[in-house]
């Protein structure tokens, strides 16, 4: 149980980062570029594929990324001719390397030319599935002809234990929607089945507030983390994403 004190925190936090202001400087800026849907969730995806480490550093890689898909991301993934891909694989984010990228792209391609969306690839009909199932079945279908392929430490699952932050926070900047920070143009998974993307500030805040104490990275700590979180907004776990990340950059 969280005493009222930390909610009472948690919540200043929220009212803090939850706000325009805080896109700007975060990843999520980039997918703000675009106006079309799918070009939304495409370079969100890549976007938070390569979510480690600076912030400043992911946005200008990511912006670099969306400049040699000619800022069309979708009809990149979709059309791209083999010189277009030849210049893409070029793309370096610390280990993500080109043969990571078009991988992706040929997968995604094949997938997407039968799916209105990317969220089809995680989820079916409205409210039919789980996170933890809908990364499961992501994982699967990028992998389904090439199960030792290197990008598989770019794409985390459950069934491995991941943490699965960095998909967390793409599916909390697609699901989440009250129109503000995120975007919420999915619809087939209500925001209050998210999971917290467990990066190191919100390790790091959860343990020194002593929410969920001696916290490590992996799935079974997400959920419960989650779980603790619920308590205070059922309907909206992972807004106090916002608090933790924010109170971590604060606390640095």
């Amino acid at each position: 149980m969280i005493d009222n004190k930390t909610i009472d925190l948690l919540w200043t936090y929220v009212d803090k980062y939850n706000h325009v202001d805080f896109i700007e400087n975060d990843p999520i800026s980039i997918p703000y570029r675009y106006k079309n849907a799918r070009d939304i969730e495409i370079s969100a995806f890549f976007t938070a594929l390569i979510s480690w480490g600076q912030r400043k550093t992911i946005i200008k890689n990511a912006t670099h990324l969306m400049e040699l898909f000619d800022d069309r991301p979708y009809e990149f993934v979709l059309n791209a001719s083999n010189s277009e891909l030849k210049t893409a694989a070029k793309f370096v984010h610390r280990t993500f390397n080109g043969e990571d990228l078009l991988f992706l792209i040929e997968r995604l391609r094949i997938h997407l030319k039968d799916a209105e969306s990317l969220e089809s690839l995680f989820f079916g009909k409205a409210d039919s599935s789980s996170v933890q199932s809908g990364l499961e079945r992501f994982y699967a279908l990028i992998f389904a002809e090439n199960a030792t392929h290197r990008t598989k430490k770019h794409i985390s699952t459950p069934t491995k234990k991941s943490a699965c932050k960095k998909l967390n926070m793409f599916l909390r900047w697609m699901v989440r929607n009250d129109g503000i920070v995120d975007f919420g143009i999915w619809q087939n998974i209500h925001p209050s089945k998210l999971k917290i993307p467990l990066d190191t500030h919100v390790i790091r805040i959860s343990n020194m507030l002593e929410i969920t104490p001696n916290l490590k990275s992996n799935w079974q700590v997400c959920l419960l983390l989650t779980a603790q979180l619920a308590e205070i907004h059922p309907n909206d776990p992972v807004i106090f994403d916002y608090a933790l990340f924010g109170m971590g950059v604060d606390l640095k």
